[in-house]
């Protein structure tokens, strides 16, 4: 799971809803928010560490902080990411302050605003391996259809040359609730010939 945070030079510090993780092979894959498998007191306690954890560093700016939840309900720190994060890039479709705002805020002294959710949402990473389905020649994922899905917002990098495992854009899907942005997802997921999650 991770938390990305936002504090300003005065102090002020606002959040994003915790965010639910999976990745593959190192690298993320897919970030669900409401994350849907936690209690609401595991996800206060991450809420509370990423804010102790930038407070104490009197940290100016986003601030992402990744954890590990423990068989035992614990939270455990793993790493830190001291700008804007691939995790929230959700946060451009499904909530009313992106994570890029709230740095922009955040570092030009302008109010910081709590986000808000409006919608449940599932972010899928795309990887330069979808341009390669088929083999060495590179071919464009459908994105047609892709798009023809309800609440699909495509992000694309700009990357003249797709590779394996290059990063080049994300895809988030919105709904009206988690069960609809998920299934969703999934249909993406299937059609861009990616694992489910």
């Amino acid at each position: 799971v991770s938390v990305i945070v936002a504090r300003n030079a005065a102090g002020d510090l606002v959040h994003f809803p915790l965010q639910e993780n999976l990745h593959r092979d190192g690298i993320l894959a897919i970030t669900q928010v409401p994350a849907p498998d936690l209690t609401p007191e595991v996800q206060q306690q991450a809420i509370a560490y990423a804010e102790t954890v930038a407070a104490s560093m009197q940290y100016r700016g986003v601030l992402c902080v990744e954890f590990f939840i423990l068989q035992d309900g614990r939270v455990l720190a793993n790493e830190m990411a001291p700008r804007p994060h691939n995790s929230g890039h959700y946060t451009l479709d499904a909530t009313d302050v992106s994570q890029f705002e709230l740095q922009v805020r955040a570092m030009t002294g302008l109010p910081l605003v709590s986000p808000r959710l409006h919608s449940p949402v599932v972010m899928i990473n795309l990887l330069g391996d979808l341009w390669f389905r088929h083999g060495d020649e590179q071919v464009s994922p459908p994105w047609d259809r892709v798009l023809s899905l309800p609440g699909a917002h495509l992000h694309l990098y700009g990357k003249q040359e797709a590779r394996k495992g290059r990063k080049m854009g994300h895809l988030n899907i919105t709904g009206a609730t988690p069960d609809e942005a998920r299934r969703s997802a999934l249909q993406a997921c299937e059609w861009l010939g990616l694992e489910g999650f």
